[in-house]
């Protein structure tokens, strides 16, 4: 059994996302940051960085931060959203492209645009022109392909759901996925999957999932 520490943020829908995807049973504990519930003792023993998501496996002991982590642990473990040969580290490249890019920089567009448009016009700009040049790689990569690694069209994979919480934050983001075309029909095809549509409310109902 896995636990599960999370709140309603694109990283911890990574892990809810992937979860529901497994299909395999899971505790849920919310942590919820709005109110510093990720500084208490309890969680630090957990997640030593203080950030969501955070889980424990049941069976083996182990507890693990770092959403990339966990994801690639949680697929190893169940042996799936994984591709095989090459394009393993085709996954892990984009995953890590993730982490180290489309996320930070779509988390300062959240932070200088969305909650505080007005007090830097020189972050809106650099923060605001970085996502968009992400969006550009990934509309590149998308372009004649269903998903983000594997051979031919794709398979999907970790490296997809990875990317996808992030990207449904568009509109925070003040993104026209219309000027993405590849990158919206890869996100709509994947906001009808079930287990993305349940995931998305973990650990609480907050929004429908957006669409363009």
């Amino acid at each position: 059994m896995i636990d599960l520490y999370t709140w309603t943020t694109p990283n911890g829908r990574k892990v809810s996302i992937l979860l529901e995807e497994l299909g395999v049973p899971y505790n849920i504990y919310p942590i919820d940051i709005t109110k510093d519930e990720q500084f208490s003792p309890s969680f630090l023993k957990i997640a030593p960085n203080n950030r969501i998501p955070a889980i424990v496996d049941q069976e083996t002991g182990i507890h693990l931060m770092e959403t990339g982590a966990i994801m690639m642990y949680l697929a190893n473990k169940y042996d799936k959203f994984q591709c095989e040969g090459n394009e393993y580290w085709r996954v892990v490249e984009w995953l890590m492209w993730q982490m180290g890019g489309l996320g930070p920089m779509l988390g300062q567009v959240h932070h200088f645009v969305k909650y505080n448009k007005g007090k830097s016009d020189y972050s809106e700009t650099r923060f605001s022109t970085e996502a968009k040049r992400l969006y550009r790689v990934l509309n590149e990569r998308l372009a004649d392909r269903g998903f983000i690694a594997g051979e031919g069209k794709g398979k999907y994979s970790i490296a997809d759901i990875a990317c996808w919480p992030w990207v449904s934050r568009f509109e925070w983001q003040e993104i026209d996925l219309n000027d993405f075309p590849n990158v919206r029909d890869w996100y709509v095809r994947i906001a009808e999957r079930p287990a993305v549509q349940k995931g998305y409310s973990i650990p609480k109902f907050t929004t429908e999932v957006p669409l363009p």
